[in-house]
């Protein structure tokens, strides 16, 4: 059986879903029994095609960048985080514009449930970083604050040499460079930029999001497609809440499901990490207690012989730290 030591996931990983409402200094208050205040928000509009904005620790809360985009660093929207949510201080189109639905992924940084932010400035020269995980990284996601640069993605499956590659959030593959993250993979205490502008030129500063795996709570993981409606089972140990996952190979986009969009099976309600595009409904899988099943043939998510990566977050362990299994769905 698979053991953990986070017996409440809502502690560290949250979604709330709301509807705009068009006013400044409104209060969004996270849904589950278990305060949460959050350290990282992703929010984005379900209903009509805002940018994605992604606010942080960090950077300052209310600062935001958007995944789909390139854009620099800008203060909006955000002005606090509570105790259990969020403030927004101005209303914005991209998190509360008037009647529009929205959701807000949320996340507190903590080692126990692997999950670090780091801030640098870039000087030009092949380097290395210190983190705070105490544990290797299996994903980061960093981007330049000051510059329009794209969005770097680091994940450990997303090749058999990971470190000499890297994503974007760009519906594109992987690609090849020694200068992103200087051939050198991640340890347990730092991890490596090399000289490429995207992740270390001079006088620029970063943002890092880094995550390891953690049992019955996190995984970064990867599988192959089948291409059959009765698609491939991904064990992860836990019922998902949150999946986002990307075919490292080919063309296709980030696709983002939750289990609070879609609380019952299948789940169908999409969005993009690397688009602005309204949600839509696709079927694409089941979240299971151990894990999760694609349901469907599309080359985005179950093409045959394709390598499709992935990051998901626990709505409840398999079993937890008593050995008590969960309930499926």
């Amino acid at each position: 059986m698979a053991y953990t030591t986070i017996d409440d996931p809502e502690a560290y990983f949250q979604t709330v879903l709301y509807t705009g409402d068009g006013n400044d200094s409104r209060t969004i208050t996270l849904p589950a029994d278990t305060d949460m205040q959050p350290d990282m928000i992703w929010i984005k509009e379900r209903s009509s095609t805002s940018s994605h904005y992604l606010t942080s620790i960090g950077m300052g809360i209310g600062t935001r960048l958007e995944p789909d985009g390139t854009s620099t660093e800008s203060t909006e929207g955000l002005s606090a985080v509570t105790s259990d949510g969020f403030t927004i201080g101005t209303s914005t189109n991209q998190v509360n514009q008037n009647t529009i639905t929205h959701v807000a992924w949320c996340w507190k940084e903590s080692a126990t449930a692997g999950f670090d932010i780091v801030t640098y400035t870039g000087n030009g020269s092949a380097r290395t970083i210190s983190h705070s995980l105490s544990a290797v990284p299996h994903l980061m996601i960093l981007k330049s604050r000051t510059y329009a640069e794209n969005w770097q993605i680091y994940h450990h499956k997303m090749a058999s040499d990971p470190e000499t590659d890297y994503l974007e959030f760009r519906n594109t593959a992987i690609a090849d460079s020694a200068t992103t993250w200087n051939d050198t993979a991640p340890t347990s205490s730092v991890f490596s930029v090399g000289t490429r502008d995207a992740t270390n030129k001079n006088t620029y500063t970063y943002i890092n999001y880094l995550w390891t795996a953690k049992q019955g709570f996190s995984k970064f993981g990867s599988y192959v497609g089948n291409g059959n409606a009765d698609g491939v089972f991904i064990y992860t140990g836990f019922r998902p809440a949150y999946i986002m996952f990307k075919d490292v190979n080919n063309s296709n986009s980030w696709i983002i499901m939750d289990t609070k969009r879609d609380p019952e099976n299948i789940m169908a309600a999409t969005l993009y990490a690397d688009d602005s595009v309204a949600e839509s409904d696709t079927d694409r899988g089941d979240a299971v207690s151990n894990g999760f099943k694609c349901r469907g043939t599309s080359n985005a998510f179950n093409g045959s012989g394709r390598t499709y990566i992935y990051m998901a977050f626990a709505e409840a362990p398999f079993v937890n730290s008593k050995g008590v299994p969960c309930n499926a769905r």
